[in-house]
């Protein structure tokens, strides 16, 4: 049966998360600063993020559909790898007090379960009133460039150091 007609379990487990969110002031950042995360797809990303989304688009869950696609198997949610650029606006760069004004996005490129995606986001350019655009890319284990665009924020004015919350553990099991 295919996934999109199928329903989504979850099943919850509670996690200790110890990481420390530390953000970048407007004042701290300068152009040519970048961080990045490495993050592989999973089979459980696609999902969850379909369950969280609603987008079951049968591209993403449905591996006889999209053998007769250009893509030949299934692949993840366009903005899955999007998300991995808003984690580390909201987390690391600028971080925690961040305020995501626009994202231009250009998916060049599928994520396939198993590819391994670095995104990186790297501050182009100071404006006024704590303006801050960033260059932003997602590139998979064989350096191309699969999801790219710029992004605008406000950086925080404040130095934020915080725990970063706990989280729950989710598992997403698809049931006919």
């Amino acid at each position: 049966m295919p996934a999109w007609e199928c329903g989504f379990y979850f099943r919850r487990e509670n996690l200790m998360d110890t990481k420390i969110l530390n953000n970048v002031t407007y004042d701290e950042m300068a152009v040519g600063q970048s961080v990045e995360l490495v993050k592989a797809l999973t089979e459980h990303d696609i999902a969850l993020f379909g369950y969280m989304s609603g987008d079951v688009n049968p591209a993403h869950f449905n591996r006889e559909y999209a053998e007769g696609t250009i893509f030949k198997d299934v692949i993840a949610h366009g903005m899955w790898s999007s998300s991995l650029i808003s984690n580390l606006l909201g987390t690391q760069l600028p971080g925690p007090g961040t305020i995501y004004l626009s994202q231009t996005l250009k998916f060049s490129r599928p994520v396939y379960i198993g590819d391994e995606i670095t995104v990186q986001v790297k501050v182009i350019e100071k404006k006024e009133k704590n303006r801050v655009v960033l260059d932003c890319k997602c590139t998979n284990q064989k350096d191309e460039v699969v999801t790219s665009g710029l992004a605008e924020v406000i950086a925080p004015a404040e130095k934020l150091i915080l725990a970063a919350p706990k989280l729950v553990r989710q598992q997403v099991e698809v049931h006919g």
